[in-house]
């Protein structure tokens, strides 16, 4: 059976694409509003904002024929926003109609101490039995999103699985043979595949012969900490790329870059042992490549195929002129990566120029990367990588910067540090903190913030606890800590002292001097919440 895919033009479907693949099916592109009703079986990988989903169908005449398809009960799969526009509307565009097959508004998250976007690994509480979760063992799945359906009066037969973040929220519906999913199910590892396995072999998905599968879930589900893995990715001397790692942002050793290991087959082994995302840092920049040849896109196309988590590239998204004259804003590199496979785009310096802009003027100006990105693709796809050092004080009173007393004094006895924002690698300091740095970007759209620390770089002596608890006090937006990490204690250290979502580390991995799985099986010894 071939299976249709309804790619509106926007986000990473690569992904879906590739599971549909691996799961032994064929898969094509809805390319007209007729092959919508001419699909066998049709699956809407919905990804950004409502109102750019909903403008998109409209501008491609494809809303009349997904309504004639939903009405005829045909074999439907939505992920993600392809839940959300069955509803009558959403918050995140107040006056653009959803299809409105399922009654109810969908409404942003509400728990002031909340971070949002949901991102990361949660359970499901499974309301009915239905053949879509055969098998399933109540493995956590991959949710990013800002914006959740709650149950309502009139919506209630449609809810297959609720789950709980602050609140209890709409995770799946099934009514016949429609279903839809607020989670990825082709980025939520082996559990996830099984569930879409499920939809693409079913013959009815309203069949009810199939053993009842409702199962015993906790009353409340728990969003688990993520531990991600980081590949720095560079050309080295011989014009090979390899995986490499600073020390103090410092890629050499004895005049060589250091190789690591290969990017895609480092990447495939993190899968295999656990983590729950890849990201992958762009530090060569590739400037004189035609975008359509980027190294990088090719990392992450084959990395797609064998990996199902989450992927982040980060490097290299700005606007830029190629060797052929060719111009590309940093909407069309960063589109250009999630076709190729992204789930996020990370930016690193050029965050730091929008930032000290927005601070002169106050004012947003939606010509920023992170505003036109955040627009298309939604604020969970923009990550903002941050890498600050410490500037010691004598006093708070030195400094117009956010100061903070610290348990480590500087060189000269300096009771008071501020953490100063770096551009090119950390070889320049710029005259705006981490404070300031990630209220701006907040503001202009970012959804997660990656907190690296120059001074804790390739030193194994842990995440600087007091850097992240700043940071975090700061935006509602999920932290990732980074740098410094050198045990597994250092990772329930970070989680216990500190409100970050995730802990990144590279080194340690790469030289296999600790493994993804002994991080996780630590945490759940300490009472932390992992996948």
């Amino acid at each position: 059976m071939n299976i249709t895919l309804l790619d509106y033009g926007a986000g990473n479907v690569r992904s879906v694409r590739n599971a549909i693949k691996k799961l032994g099916f064929t898969v094509t592109d809805a390319k007209t509003p007729a092959d919508i009703l001419a699909a066998e079986k049709l699956i809407f990988p919905g990804v950004g904002s409502f109102g750019s989903a909903m403008q998109r169908l409209h501008q491609y005449g494809y809303v009349e024929p997904l309504l004639e398809y939903l009405r005829g009960d045909r074999p439907f799969l939505g992920i993600c926003l392809g839940l959300q526009t069955l509803f009558e509307g959403s918050e995140e565009a107040l006056g653009v109609a959803g299809l409105g097959i399922i009654k109810g508004q969908v409404r942003r998250f509400t728990e002031k101490t909340l971070s949002v976007p949901q991102i990361g690994w949660n359970g499901i509480r499974i309301q009915k039995s239905s053949p879509l979760l055969a098998g399933f063992r109540d493995e956590k799945l991959y949710f990013v999103h800002s914006y959740r359906a709650a149950i309502e009066s009139g919506n209630d037969d449609w809810v297959l699985t609720t789950t709980n973040y602050g609140e209890e929220f709409i995770s799946s519906v099934q009514k016949g043979n429609v279903a839809a999913c607020q989670f990825h199910p082709e980025k939520s590892g082996t559990a996830g595949l099984t569930i879409l396995k499920n939809f693409l072999e079913a013959t009815d998905l309203s069949a009810t012969t199939t053993p009842s599968n409702v199962t015993t879930s906790p009353a409340e589900t728990r969003l688990a900490k993520r531990i991600i893995a980081c590949l720095d990715v560079r050309s080295n001397d011989n014009g090979d790329l390899v995986v490499t790692k600073g020390d103090q942002y410092d890629v050499r050793d004895k005049g060589e870059v250091r190789n690591l290991g290969k990017p895609v087959e480092l990447a495939r082994r993190y899968y295999e042992e656990g983590a729950d995302e890849i990201t992958f840092l762009n530090i060569t920049g590739f400037r004189d490549f035609p975008m359509k040849d980027q190294p990088m896109l090719e990392v992450l196309q084959r990395t797609s195929e064998q990996v199902f988590v989450p992927l982040t590239i980060g490097g290299g998204i700005r606007e830029f002129t190629d060797s052929e004259g060719k111009y590309y804003s940093a909407l069309d590199v960063a589109s250009e990566y999630f076709r190729s496979g992204a789930d996020k785009i990370s930016i690193g310096s050029d965050a730091v120029a929008i930032a000290e802009e927005y601070l002169k003027t106050g004012k947003k100006t939606g010509t920023s990367s992170i505003e036109q990105i955040s627009a298309v693709y939604g604020n969970q796809a923009v990550v903002i990588s941050v890498d600050p050092r410490r500037v010691y004080v004598k006093s708070p009173d030195d400094t117009p910067r956010h100061a903070i007393k610290t348990r480590f004094p500087g060189p000269n006895g300096e009771e008071y540090c501020w953490y100063q924002c770096t551009v090119r690698g950390g070889r320049e300091g710029r005259e705006v903190d981490a404070l300031e740095l990630v209220a701006s970007c907040e503001a202009l759209g970012a959804g997660e913030i990656l907190l690296n620390c120059i001074d804790k770089d390739g030193t194994n002596s842990g995440f600087d606890l007091e850097l992240i608890n700043q940071v975090r006090s700061a935006v509602s937006i999920p932290v990732i800590a980074s740098s410094g990490a050198g045990k597994v204690e250092h990772f329930s250290e970070v989680f216990k002292e500190t409100g970050a979502e995730a802990a990144l580390a590279a080194g340690i991995f790469h030289r296999q001097e600790v493994s993804i799985s002994a991080v996780k099986e630590h945490l759940r010894e300490r009472g932390i919440e992992t996948r």
